[in-house]
């Protein structure tokens, strides 16, 4: 157990999970926690990392910064997902390790499984047949991150622990048309096919005036903007997906991925992660989610009764599903001694709330 005065780094503190580990730990009572934004801090520079080791000299560190994005994002960048994580992990797991560090909690994500595994998904299909293609350097690049912590707790006793969480959503979301998670761009261009259809343009002009697409924002011309939206198949008429929409996903509300964090970092050790007298110790990462799954389909049909958007749904099948299950087994986590609570529609309505709030639009017209 961490005392409460002891210095923590969460490296990605103003991330998606990165910023609710933060509150979670303050709400807990562990008030010194440091952090460095990418521009004051950058994980790629080794000698930047060192720097910083050397000067905060931090207990526990929580690894929940990584360069991620969607499917497309992931398909077109594909050595910026390798390079980019491999090199985020290889220095701040490395400087951890020379400064001592008494506690880590590395975060990865479940597209380190097969694309054809058994579901729902134990810790131990890890490396047992081919990964998804869309995200194979990523996944790569995890699944180093957590060999990268067993090993080090094998040669030399550290206590470094890797969490994978499945499709995250939840406050400090990333809205991008592109390269965010599907659920938050699914909010987000079913909310603006609303507001096109009821011919708001002031609240479509102060969307994109928040979060420019692509070079357009609120001050562009109705013609621009329309032409803009257009392209990610966002029309007065219709939303229109990538895939079949047939796909199942597993989605977990980002506050709670941070209290599974917390409590695995607090209460658990590396000893607790695999079967004692193990000839071979390994796939000792904790899978966190909910165990509960539901298609592509469902979830943008939730979110179109959420937004009440009263256009049509459509859906383009020349793009690309991806993996068409990943459900995670929880047992482990749950044998660790923690739980979900908050279920899909409770939070689709909470992160649309939140979105809403961020736009300064508080109310809601059905």
């Amino acid at each position: 157990m961490l005392e409460k005065d002891a210095k923590i780094f969460v490296a990605g503190h103003h991330g998606l999970v990165g910023s609710a580990i933060w509150n979670n730990l303050l709400q807990r009572g562990y008030t010194n926690l440091t952090g460095r934004s990418h521009k004051e801090l950058d994980l790629l520079d080794g000698v930047a990392v060192k720097k910083f080791f050397d000067e905060e000299k931090p207990d526990a560190v929580v690894l929940a910064a990584a360069h991620v994005g969607g499917i497309m994002a992931n398909l077109q960048y594909r050595a910026d997902f390798i390079y980019r994580n491999l090199q985020i992990q290889q220095n701040v797991i490395g400087e951890s390790f020379r400064h001592g560090v008494k506690k880590l909690l590395f975060l990865g994500s479940t597209c380190i499984y097969p694309r054809e595994a058994p579901q729902p998904m134990k810790e131990e299909v890890l490396l047992t047949s081919p990964l998804e293609y869309t995200n194979e350097p990523y996944a790569i690049a995890k699944i180093a991150g957590l060999k990268m912590c067993e090993s080090f707790n094998l040669q030399y006793g550290t206590n470094y622990i890797a969490v994978m969480p499945t499709n995250l959503y939840g406050p400090n979301d990333n809205f991008h048309l592109e390269n965010s998670h599907v659920l938050p761009a699914m909010i987000r261009k079913i909310y603006l096919a609303k507001c096109l259809n009821e011919g708001n343009w002031d609240a479509v002009r102060k969307d994109i005036d928040l979060r420019p697409v692509e070079g357009v924002n609120g001050s562009c011309t109705d013609e621009e903007i329309l032409a803009k939206l257009a392209k990610f198949g966002i029309t007065p008429e219709a939303v229109t997906l990538w895939g079949t929409g047939k796909p199942l996903r597993e989605f977990l509300w980002s506050e709670e991925m941070a209290d599974a964090s917390v409590h695995v970092l607090l209460n658990v050790d590396f000893k607790d992660t695999y079967a004692a007298g193990s000839k071979e110790i390994r796939n000792c990462h904790i899978n966190v989610g909910t165990g509960k799954e539901l298609s592509i389909r469902e979830v943008a049909e939730k979110i179109m009764a959420e937004i009440g958007f009263k256009g049509e749904l459509r859906w383009d099948a020349s793009k690309p599903d991806g993996t068409l299950r990943k459900l995670t087994d929880v047992t482990k986590l749950h044998n660790l001694g923690w739980h979900h609570k908050v279920e899909i529609d409770e939070g689709i309505h909470r992160l649309y709330e939140w979105y809403l709030k961020g736009i300064c639009i508080n109310h809601r017209t059905d």
